[in-house]
């Protein structure tokens, strides 16, 4: 094993094999691991390293550490029986207790990590750490699996509807982190090993930090980009539906807010508003005035989203241009239509391209039509639908991007789809960037990026999912996220069971980073450019579910400057306000368990209602004094108790001392 000092680092060489260990931000290492040599231009979301401690380097005999802050790796040189092998523990600083360590994948040969050729300089990477069964995993994007706790699972690192691949890991040993790779492949968790694998990628790069949950969130928004601070309007009521057709449905429906006095944040324009998929306009036989509209709209103070999608088809006037200019996703085999989308015009599903957001040229080009023909209008809040990329066939492999091939960068997608609206937005003079999307990868919180869980069912079941969801994603570094509330797919509003339903989707909602309705109601149709879904105002549930809508809605607007100074808090610092309550309470092992309660921000400790018919539920209070936010009744923590839940409230609670209106009248 030979040892030397590459700048603030260490590099470690054995064979064929380099291994680089260095400092990468407080308490934090980057480890990089190839054959032959170090590549440090690979697209990754990792960028300069930022302001770090004072780092200790030691050597020895086939020995060397390499300390930063709370976190210290030590590189052995190990005999297997196989020959030997360079294995990586990485232990705290301050006790030298194991965090976690690499182990080999086989008694006999190879070590850790494992390169198996495809050619060109690409390889199947593997990277092996061993196991701990008291270990919990949380993170690691947004997931449909209903679990907080993802020991034991092997999970896809590749984007789809409702599955966000973000590969960052918080464990419950202390320590988080991120595989900077963003290759198709997977990890898995499971009770004999950790083992992370791409399987087309040039090197093994990974970035792991030390200390407590809230640490280690700072630590990660330091080196992959703090969020933007969220715009005060930000945290109010979105109004969506699965479309409003024309610009006169659109306006009716936000008279009617207003005429019925109700907060309206914003209102969204869905797909189909377009005269063909990848023109980037609005029809003007459905849409013929579209700055009138946004001047009507702010005057109520109401805001417009539009949904922008990457598709582009054979009907657009910018297929022809951006082929030529190389500005569409080509294709290893075949033609460059990657998947198919209804079109107006046509009698049928058509085949479509992908533009290609890695291509700083296409997203230049790209933005230059939504400036034009949406922000001239005034538009300034965008939906970035569909930017998974969602494919047909799912065939990452066969996609050529500008900045590799599809099965090594694919994942990059949804963040440099973003990328180019935030910078466009930027150099437009816009500060405040909002961007909803239905994908994004580690660092897209940089961008201005909010998330919302996909196209999920109508169900009690899937709410119950998206506690999950949003708690994991919220520990990977996306702290604007929110759900379509009342699920997407499906929902009868004449139905009493969905009406409750909705009332409880809407409570949890209304103490969600984002707060917006969406879905697409009976009666439905099929994938048509007629699909426009049935009624979803807050007024279409039936008189008793518009009551419990209503507070709802007032009780969010109470609330909202707790809220917004949440929003203040995840800028500075990368806390999501929506979380874990291990976050808070990082030494009391019940909330370690905790996986259908939450904090937003330090004060309000949230327990939704996920199943139909119950009007009470089994809460989980944290050590301390704790005071039920309805009631005003106090509680010591420590302990499960038994909240009420009629049908007009969920269980909240207050930490003591806290002022937040949940009720109205300041507590």
């Amino acid at each position: 094993m030979d040892i030397s000092r590459t700048g603030t680092g260490v590099e470690v060489r054995t064979e064929n094999e380099v291994i680089r260990i260095e400092p990468w931000g407080r308490d934090s290492l980057r480890v990089r691991a190839a054959v032959g040599r170090i590549e440090a231009d690979l697209p990754g979301a990792l960028e300069e390293p930022p302001g770090q401690s004072e780092v200790a380097i030691a050597s020895g005999d086939d020995l060397v550490s390499i300390a930063n802050g709370a976190i210290t790796a030590i590189v052995a040189n190990e005999q297997g029986e196989g020959g030997s092998y360079v294995l990586i523990r990485f232990v705290r600083s301050d006790t030298g207790q194991e965090l976690t360590a690499e182990q080999p994948a086989h008694f006999w040969w190879p070590g850790a990590r494992v390169f198996t050729a495809l050619g060109g300089g690409r390889y199947r990477l593997e990277q092996h750490f061993k196991a701990y069964d008291d270990e919990r995993f949380v993170g690691l994007g947004q997931r449909t699996h209903g679990r907080l706790d993802q020991k034991g699972m092997t999970l896809d690192l590749v984007q789809r509807n409702a599955e966000v691949s973000i590969p960052f890991v918080l464990s419950s040993r202390g320590y988080g982190l991120l595989w900077n790779n963003p290759a198709v492949g997977h990890v898995e968790l499971a009770v004999n090993r950790t083992r992370w694998v791409a399987n087309a990628a040039r090197q093994i790069d990974y970035w792991i930090t030390a200390g407590t949950p809230a640490a280690i969130l700072g630590r990660y928004a330091d080196v992959t980009g703090h969020v933007p601070l969220l715009p005060e309007w930000a945290t109010g009521f979105w109004q969506s539906k699965m479309r409003y057709r024309t610009q006169d449905e659109l306006l009716t429906v936000a008279r009617e807010y207003h005429h019925r006095g109700l907060p309206l944040a914003v209102i969204v324009i869905d797909f189909f508003h377009w005269t063909a998929l990848g023109d980037w306009r609005f029809d003007p036989a459905e849409w013929p005035d579209p700055k009138a509209m946004v001047d009507e709209l702010e005057a109520m103070g109401t805001k417009v989203m539009v949904s922008v999608w990457p598709l582009v088809s054979p009907r657009s006037e910018n297929l022809a241009p951006m082929a030529e200019r190389g500005l569409l996703v080509g294709a290893e085999r075949g033609l460059r239509y990657m998947t198919e989308f209804p079109e107006k015009g046509m009698a049928a599903h058509t085949p479509v391209s992908l533009y290609d957001p890695t291509n700083p040229e296409a997203r230049a080009y790209v933005w230059s039509k939504v400036r034009q023909n949406y922000l001239e209008h005034g538009i300034r809040i965008w939906w970035l639908d569909g930017c998974e990329p969602e494919l047909r066939p799912t065939d990452p492999a066969n996609l050529r991007f500008h900045m590799g091939t599809g099965d090594e960068v694919v994942n990059l997608f949804p963040l440099m789809y973003a990328r180019g609206f935030y910078e466009g937005m930027l150099d437009a003079g816009q500060a405040e960037v909002v961007l909803l999307c239905r994908s994004a990868w580690a660092g897209s919180q940089r961008y201005g990026v909010a998330v919302w869980s996909g196209d999920i069912p109508a169900t009690f079941d899937s709410l119950r999912r998206q506690v999950r969801a949003g708690l994991n994603i919220a520990m990977s570094g996306i702290p604007w996220w929110t759900t379509d509330i009342g699920g997407f797919h499906g929902g009868d509003p004449a139905d009493p069971e969905y009406r409750e339903l909705i009332v409880r989707w809407f409570q949890y909602g209304a103490f969600c980073p984002l707060f917006r309705l969406h879905g697409d109601r009976l009666p439905r149709i099929p994938l048509t450019t007629e699909m426009t879904g049935g009624p979803n105002e807050v007024w279409a549930f039936g008189d008793e579910a518009y009551e419990f809508i209503c507070q709802v809605l007032a009780l969010r607007e109470r609330i909202r400057p707790y809220v917004n100074a949440q929003m203040q808090r995840a800028q500075d610092d990368g806390m999501p306000p929506m979380r874990p309550l291990f976050v808070d309470f990082p030494d009391d092992p019940e909330s370690w368990s905790a996986e259908d309660e939450f904090m937003l921000g330090p004060d309000l400790l949230v327990a939704p209602i996920l199943s139909a018919g119950l009007r009470e539920r089994s809460v989980y209070l944290p050590p301390g004094q704790w005071t039920d936010a309805w009631t005003g009744v106090g509680c010591t923590g420590g302990k499960t108790i038994h909240a009420d839940a009629p049908l007009n409230r969920i269980p909240v609670f207050l930490r003591s001392g806290a002022h937040v209106p949940v009720a109205g009248g300041g507590s």
